[in-house]
């Protein structure tokens, strides 16, 4: 059971990743954890078979992202895929500098609600919202909760072209690096403003919603100019392989790619969660639990009626499990059989 994190290419959906990685892999089974835009490039975690059965949980994860944010003119995708539908007066741009947009971009740390896309894969009334939008019935999905963990400008430049292009993974993420990699972007509308930042947000949390809504923030209609997803939870673009490697290469284990708490646990006690069986565990979370050699167990959490009548379901004996805490009834989310 591996799964494959793919650099997806610019231009091509989520969708027609997956159904490449189904002839490369030889399955139909094949899936993803967390859409990316046909402009978007980076990290899409394809998952394969049994696989298949981690995505709520790696779809859940944080993202990590490079983002390029023009200003002076909005489109009704909210990126560079067009048409421009609002222009800025050319005075309104000259008086914007990066301190501006770096203070306007620091109020959006922390938790919030956003409006989503039209275009987007939310669906309302049963149907896809994009597929609404692309009609001619645009209508923006109701808001939803969003998380920016971390927001930073990297660079502000008058063009696009005149910005960092080349970039290296550091300990503080991606930045730039004259010796690194470049990145394929959209090319580019207009002229613009653009500002590049490095984005941490929440599961759910739409980049291009960000580049409207910080456009608002600064009285500027703006766009996603360009995407890179460099992140996703423990997955991170130096790990990723071109899509034509698939089926080449071995992929991550498993239990490398959650990006959850962990908890080793001996041959009693895994024999136990797989059989459903009630376990006493240290775990305080959703947790992964598994076996000396990294084989996944079970996903675990803390019972919340553990005065609950008892369904015939047995508790298994404590757990020989490597962790600290005091132990508590369990309860098992998912199961992997050997």
């Amino acid at each position: 059971m591996s799964v494959y994190p793919i650099d997806k290419p610019l231009g091509l959906t989520s969708h027609d990743v997956v159904a490449r990685a189904r002839r490369q892999l030889g399955t139909r089974r094949v899936g993803h954890a967390g859409t990316l835009d046909p402009l978007a490039t980076g990290v899409l975690v394809v998952l394969a078979n049994e696989a298949t059965k981690l995505s709520p949980y790696l779809t859940a994860s944080r993202k990590r992202y490079l983002a390029w944010v023009a200003f002076g003119a909005g489109t009704p995708t909210l990126d560079a895929e067009g048409p421009v539908d609002a222009v800025a007066e050319p005075a309104a741009l000259t008086h914007l500098y990066a301190e501006k947009v770096a203070a306007a971009a620091a109020r959006f740390t922390g938790a919030m609600l956003q409006r989503p896309p039209a275009y987007s894969a939310i669906k309302q009334r049963g149907e896809r919202s994009y597929a609404a939008a692309r009609r001619g019935e645009a209508e923006e999905p109701p808001a939803r909760a969003a998380h920016y963990h971390d927001v930073q400008l990297v660079a502000f430049a008058r063009a696009r072209a005149l910005l960092p292009d080349r970039f290296a993974r550091t300990p503080a993420g991606w930045r730039p690096d004259p010796t690194g990699r470049s990145f394929d972007l959209p090319p580019t509308l207009m002229e613009l403003p653009t500002a590049l930042f490095a984005l941490e947000v929440g599961a759910g949390t739409y980049v291009r919603s960000f580049a409207r809504d910080l456009g608002e923030a600064l009285a500027l209609p703006a766009h996603l100019a360009g995407l890179v997803r460099t992140g996703a939870g423990n997955v991170d673009l130096a790990n990723c392989t071109p899509l034509e490697a698939l089926g080449s290469t071995p992929g991550l284990t498993p239990l490398a790619a959650l990006d959850l708490p962990r908890l080793a646990v001996d041959a009693a006690t895994a024999l136990a969660l797989r059989q459903g069986k009630r376990a006493l565990l240290p775990v305080t979370e959703l947790t992964v639990a598994h076996e000396a050699d990294g084989a996944l167990v079970a996903l675990v959490e803390p019972r919340v009626d553990e005065n609950a009548a008892d369904n015939g379901v047995h508790d298994a004996a404590p757990a020989a499990a490597q962790g600290t805490g005091s132990v508590r009834p369990v309860r098992v989310v998912r199961a992997w059989q050997r």
